[in-house]
């Protein structure tokens, strides 16, 4: 089992004060709805990249600019973190635009589409298969029918 590293803990700690604190502090119009998805501390607390993703906005232009934004509000983010969090140093934050949301809902509607028409293929194969199975039997039964004549 794998122990946890001191940078993970911190890592998380970050990412819980960081959440809060851009959602209530950071006053910036410009600013969308950012949710922070992780945060990866370097080994010697130096650096924390921090992965952000930004609900419903796919225009890189408006990423751009949020990125711009929280770049420039770190030296207060990190001032703050710095009251909450008991640590000698706080790491520098480097924020990065985490695409792997809006790769999953990619994905996902990919996932819907093939399925949807798989069911689809499978309704109309259905449909066919029962109609040559109702031709069948009607064909049987005129036969039989002739065959009954015939004796």
């Amino acid at each position: 089992m794998r122990e946890f590293k001191r940078t993970d803990r911190v890592g998380d700690q970050l990412q819980k004060e960081l959440a809060v604190l851009i959602q209530r502090e950071v006053k910036d119009p410009r600013l969308g709805m950012v949710t922070v998805s992780g945060v990866e501390v370097s080994r010697d607390l130096g650096y924390a990249d921090v992965h952000v993703t930004l609900l419903g906005e796919e225009d890189p232009e408006r990423i751009r600019e949020n990125l711009k934004v929280l770049k420039q509000a770190a030296g207060f983010l990190r001032s703050q973190v710095a009251r909450r969090i008991k640590l000698r140093h706080v790491p520098e934050l480097r924020f990065h635009y985490d695409e792997s949301v809006v790769r999953g809902q990619r994905l996902s509607s990919l996932i819907d589409e093939a399925v949807s028409r798989d069911r689809a293929r499978n309704e109309a194969e259905d449909g066919e298969a029962s109609g040559n199975q109702d031709g069948d039997v009607a064909d049987g039964q005129a036969r039989s029918g002739n065959e009954d004549e015939k004796d």
